[in-house]
């Protein structure tokens, strides 16, 4: 019981942290208008967060190392919720507005760095899909929150309102954490041999990294532009839109449950993960299609890329740590992690370039090209016996990085 209530305070965490670091994106609508910022200039707003989550994981991975999981995320989502609080009512300007963003997004690199390891320390390799699918509907929960709640808030009370409920959100769950949190049991040392560098005479790390990264492209381009898209294409309310793409988020993390579920029910996370990829690739085609001649197929699409673009990112996280094995899988979700997120901090400013610069719909096509590439990038390797699996990590009680 006790691994189930980690779980949802690990989930909880994240969703709050993903809720400020990808919601910006649906305060669109006020920042062009109220604030009369440019396409580009909310792009590289959005962008911000993300930034200073890269430029911290390090360092909140190894204060975790250091000190455990229950300290590091209660402090960076207060700190979070702090800087979250400034940009709500005391930031004026873009400068100030980004770089509150920045600190804010590097302080909750500490739950990304974090809230994996609370996790997986408590689930043996059996449930580590799921669970690790369960954990990872943070993300699409997040940004369903921020679609939900951000454009109504921002049309009655401007930014102000809107930053101040993210801040009030991180603050409540900093405290759960603080109070109810339990670090997983630390394995004790085996032997004085270090362990083999996985990176060494294999590029299955490095294509897992990659394919990762690549599919970033369509998940956030999906993500970031649906309500600019179905308000400038469509000519939808803000608020119907946020409603939408509300609605998408929630099909999202309900798909990284089903497929974690199924990977381990198949004993493999590459082959789903290159099936979903190519499909991926199939659904944004068909969404730039219908941006290009618009249709009431639009937001149907739409609805389905949001969703199916977030199944895979449980499968690449649980594949990394698994073929990293216990002494290598903190490094390797490091670097994971960064090259993620690296990517969806440019996407955002890239592809509000491109779409400034063209139209929708070449946007859409470019990231539907990027999950081809992925999906041939992906290594499908030999599924692994019970006793390889279950060395890739701890079960309950015992802990990896991550």
């Amino acid at each position: 019981m006790l691994r189930w209530v980690m779980l949802a305070l690990g989930t909880a965490a994240q969703t709050a942290a993903c809720a400020f670091v990808y919601g910006v994106p649906y305060l669109a609508d006020e920042l062009r208008g109220r604030e009369a910022l440019s396409l580009t200039q909310v792009g590289l707003l959005v962008a911000c967060p993300t930034t200073g989550l890269v430029l911290a994981l390090y360092l909140w991975g190894a204060a975790a190392d250091r000190w455990g999981e229950r300290v590091v995320i209660a402090l960076g989502l207060g700190a979070a919720a702090a800087a979250l609080a400034a940009a709500a009512w005391w930031a004026h300007g873009m400068a100030a507005l980004g770089l509150l963003l920045v600190l804010a997004g590097a302080a909750g690199a500490s739950v990304y760095s974090a809230s994996g390891r609370l996790v997986m320390g408590w689930f043996s390799a059996r449930e580590r899909g799921l669970a690790m699918g369960i954990r990872q509907t943070s993300t699409p929960l997040g940004m369903g929150v921020a679609a939900l709640a951000m454009p109504p808030l921002a049309a009655h009370h401007g930014l102000g309102g809107a930053f101040g409920f993210l801040a009030v959100v991180c603050a409540v769950i900093a405290a759960l954490i603080a109070l109810f949190a339990a670090d997983p049991a630390r394995p004790p040392a085996r032997g004085a041999e270090p362990a083999p560098n996985p990176y060494r005479g294999s590029t299955v790390l490095w294509r897992i990294h990659g394919s990762a990264a690549l599919l970033v492209v369509p998940q956030f381009t999906a993500g970031a532009f649906a309500l600019v898209l179905l308000t400038d294409v469509r000519h939808w309310s803000p608020v119907h839109a946020g409603q939408l793409i509300a609605v998408a988020q929630g099909l999202g993390a309900l798909s990284r449950i089903a497929v974690g579920r199924w990977s381990d029910r198949v004993g493999h996370r590459l082959r789903p993960m290159r099936q979903l990829a190519a499909a991926t690739a199939v659904l944004v085609a068909a969404t730039a299609l219908t941006t290009a001649f618009p249709s009431p197929l639009t937001a149907v699409f739409l609805v389905a890329a949001i969703a199916l673009t977030s199944s895979t990112n449980g499968l690449s996280f649980t594949s990394t740590a698994e073929h990293a094995g216990p002494a290598w899988s903190g490094r390797a979700l490091g670097v994971h992690n960064t090259g993620q997120n690296l990517t969806a901090a440019l996407v955002p400013p890239a592809m509000a370039a491109v779409i400034s610069a063209t139209a929708y719909w070449p946007g859409f096509a470019l990231a539907a090209a990027t999950a081809c590439v992925s999906a041939a990038l992906i290594p499908v390797t030999p599924p692994a016996a019970p006793a390889q699996a279950a060395a890739a990590g701890a079960g309950p009680g015992r802990t990896i990085s991550a």
